[in-house]
């Protein structure tokens, strides 16, 4: 239940940065690579729940932040959760290589859909945000694979 709460909080308090503080939008970005790590393990353990858990964060934003900023993020999310969900239902590989696999193929489509519908795409917000996402990504997937080899090293 913590992740769950820290990913419908954490979807509704950036898009309500983005909407009252856009000059920030470098630090907004870095936290975005939260949001992914957040959302995966929601994912993991409510399976297809995830996809009410961010539609009740879209709903939030709608009602906390510009219709713009919810709407791109609601529309990054919806392509980049397909991009998961296929990940998920097709590959067959361990959890944490599905969970970098589809962060792989998901962060840039969401970077880019995102940060280009509100008019934010720079090189330095893309950057940011690209690097942000993709290093929580390969932590969580280090941490997830050593905890594997772990039980196989001391046994």
């Amino acid at each position: 239940m913590p992740f769950l709460i820290a990913y419908i909080s954490s979807v509704v308090l950036i898009n309500y940065a983005f909407s009252s503080a856009p000059h920030l939008d470098v630090i907004w970005s870095a936290w975005g690579g939260l949001v992914f790590i957040l959302r995966d393990m929601v994912q993991t353990r409510y399976g297809h729940g995830a996809l009410v858990a961010m539609l009740v964060a879209l709903v939030l934003s709608y009602v906390t932040s510009e219709p713009a900023i919810a709407l791109a993020s609601a529309s990054a999310f919806a392509v980049s959760e397909l991009i998961d969900w296929l990940v998920f239902s097709i590959t067959k590989r361990p959890l944490h290589d599905r969970l970098w696999l589809s962060s792989a193929l998901s962060i840039p489509i969401d970077t880019f859909i995102f940060f280009g519908m509100i008019g934010a795409l720079t090189p330095a917000v893309a950057g940011t945000a690209l690097a942000s996402k993709f290093v929580g990504v390969t932590a969580v997937w280090l941490i997830m694979a050593w905890r594997l080899r772990k039980p196989a090293i001391t046994g």
